[in-house]
């Protein structure tokens, strides 16, 4: 990472290994998640890093705990990396320039949004994915084309003038 030390696919894969199903740690992975958005200039992507930690978090905990943990528990909702990003790299990216990754990270983007019950701010995300959905994260949480055909038309209503 010293040659490109914004490099978005080599902190993907670093954040992977740190996912406690390989060989992190959850409040490690969270840790460096955060520090790496405290030390990455406003407008790169990897200002979605926290989100994906978030969502992995999510995936695991009903993988293990499954009902007892329950679908109506939304990790989204108060955390302060879905704001984050938006502010450091949603309002600063390129619009006319994506990168190759765009649509992955701004699916997590309006992911997070979406379960934080910001549905207005998400219709933007939404309209820049286009017809692009990724499954993940959005079959962390259910199926995927269900939940992002709902919020997205959730996302739109909310937009509504």
């Amino acid at each position: 990472m010293q040659r490109d030390p914004w490099n978005r696919e080599a902190h993907h894969e670093l954040l992977t290994y740190m996912f406690p199903s390989w060989h992190g740690v959850g409040g490690e992975m969270f840790h460096w998640a955060q520090e790496r958005c405290a030390l990455a200039p406003r407008g790169l992507p990897l200002h979605t890093l926290p989100l994906v930690a978030l969502a992995e978090s999510h995936r695991l905990r009903m993988e293990q705990e499954g009902h007892r943990y329950g679908l109506t528990v939304h990790p989204w909702t108060d955390n302060p990396s879905t704001r984050q990003a938006w502010e450091n790299w949603w309002a600063y990216r390129a619009p006319g320039r994506p990168h190759a990754a765009f649509h992955e990270d701004a699916n997590y983007l309006a992911h997070a949004l979406c379960f934080a019950n910001q549905h207005r701010e998400a219709a933007e995300v939404f309209d820049a994915i286009g017809p692009y959905a990724t499954d993940v994260p959005w079959s962390y949480c259910g199926d995927a084309q269900t939940l992002f055909t709902r919020h997205r038309t959730w996302a739109v209503k909310a937009s509504a003038p």
